[in-house]
């Protein structure tokens, strides 16, 4: 079977863990771990080949925590330009595979804490998808949910899909026992979703197979830019499984959460014996029930219950449990007035490694440059800033202009504004170089790529 990997959506209720260029999949919030790479792992057991499907400018961070895992089983990549929700992510990697296939379709930010019911699910979700069924995956509610769709059922009949509901519709649906929360997760063959795609949403069936036919197949599989904007945009839900006859759903118990707030993430890490969740970089003095996720200082609590506290280079976020939901006002609010601080960390990951912020001042910019072994960032220019490198650890290869030299630890050189110029790690170790810019605009949209190993031109 052929486990298919959705790694869409921003995460921004997980502000400011969660940035565009570094959604909440990608985070390591269990033990070093990040989501992504926990769904891997519970899956290795009945799969024969991943296809994860990542938008292309996350790609280098989807391949780099994959490997990171050293398992045996492959992956192949699909890379969206744009995403388009999940019903044409699921149909290029219908394309991609054998049209008798079996396919699991999970998402890449959900949490499942009891692996073995989870197991149990999928081996009877498998018996309907061999019968050309569409297979779907229903929780069984803990409580009235409001934040999820719903899934009614006779056994593993689907009766229909329900919207999210009111507080009242959500508390009977949670008596009925009938209704189940929607996990967004489904089994079937190949086949079976292109002709369902086909039947019920022939324009986005036609213009699926015309990106896959019109783009590069190899892995990573890119997709065009023009040809994905022509597909039109809907989630499997409304696009097929609504529609279709073909249905079931498993009903399921196995501590599912899509992680949807930080007052879900407060239920699934460990706590201590008065209700705060266990880190060693805080201390709590007569302080209850609080979440606090420090990216590097070390946070004490005095006196204070029910907080939620998120602290980041960049950004701090303090909220009571159980507002944590209004968080994505506030990246509204920052998408106006501070939209860098939805989009970025200070630290931003790169095809080639890594670089963080130290200093952002109006008319220079300080950034410590880590190049993985065997990288190599583009040739490029910049129009309205000048550059000095400072090695610090490894060697470097530089070119500017029309000279390539090597710089040692230690060693410096300076790019003046609008020449040719190219930093290169031919070595085995990471190079580490202190970067310092200088000019009249320091935005990182001001890079001219002339060639570039990972096709970002």
């Amino acid at each position: 079977m052929k486990t298919v990997i959705l790694c869409g959506g921003s995460g921004t209720r997980l502000w400011p863990l969660s940035r565009t260029l570094f959604p909440k999949q990608f985070y390591p919030l269990f033990k070093g771990h990040s989501l992504f790479q926990r769904t891997i792992e519970r899956n290795l057991s009945h799969t024969s080949e991943f296809i994860i499907v990542v938008n292309q400018e996350q790609y280098f961070m989807a391949e780099d925590q994959f490997r990171a895992l050293k398992v045996t089983v492959p992956a192949r990549f699909i890379l969206e330009p744009e995403g388009r929700n999940t019903a044409p992510a699921i149909a290029l990697a219908a394309l991609a595979v054998n049209s008798s296939d079996e396919m699991l379709v999970v998402p890449s930010d959900h949490l499942i804490q009891n692996e073995t019911a989870y197991q149990v699910a999928i081996k009877r979700a498998r018996v309907h998808a061999q019968q050309n069924q569409l297979v779907t995956f229903g929780i069984k509610p803990t409580h009235a949910e409001t934040g999820y769709g719903y899934i009614e059922a006779t056994g593993e009949t689907v009766v229909s899909f329900r919207e999210k509901p009111d507080t009242q519709t959500a508390q009977s649906y949670l008596a009925s026992g009938k209704h189940f929360w929607n996990s967004g997760m489904f089994c079937f063959k190949a086949d079976t979703f292109l002709k369902a795609l086909a039947t019920h949403a022939p324009k986005m069936h036609e213009a699926c197979v015309l990106a896959w036919k019109g783009s590069s197949q190899n892995s990573p599989a890119r997709i065009d830019s023009a040809l994905m904007k022509a597909i039109p945009a809907d989630s499997i839900d409304y696009a097929v499984m609504e529609k279709s006859r073909e249905t079931k759903v498993i009903p399921a118990d196995m501590g599912w959460s899509d992680l949807g707030s930080f007052d879900s993430l407060y239920e699934a890490l460990p706590q201590d014996s008065d209700g705060n969740v266990h880190d060693p970089q805080t201390l709590h003095l007569n302080s209850h029930r609080n979440l606090v996720v420090a990216d590097k200082r070390f946070v004490a609590t005095i006196d204070v219950d029910d907080l939620v506290i998120i602290d980041t280079p960049d950004a701090l976020l303090v909220s009571r449990r159980g507002s944590a939901q209004k968080v994505k006002d506030v990246v509204a609010a920052l998408k106006v007035t501070k939209p860098e601080l939805t989009h970025i960390h200070t630290t931003a990951h790169r095809p080639w490694g890594s670089y963080t912020i130290l200093e952002d001042a109006p008319n220079f910019k300080v950034k410590r440059i880590v190049v993985k072994p065997g990288a190599r960032l583009s040739l490029q220019k910049h129009a309205h800033r000048s550059e000095h490198w400072i090695v610090v650890d490894g060697r470097a290869f530089v070119t500017v202009g029309e000279k390539t030299f090597p710089l040692e630890r230690n060693e410096s050189t300076y790019i003046p504004k609008g020449e040719v110029h190219r930093l290169d790690n031919r070595e085995s170790e990471d190079l580490i170089l202190i970067e310092a810019q200088v000019g009249s605009y320091l935005g990182e949209d001001d890079i001219v790529r002339l060639v570039d190993d990972y096709k970002r031109i």
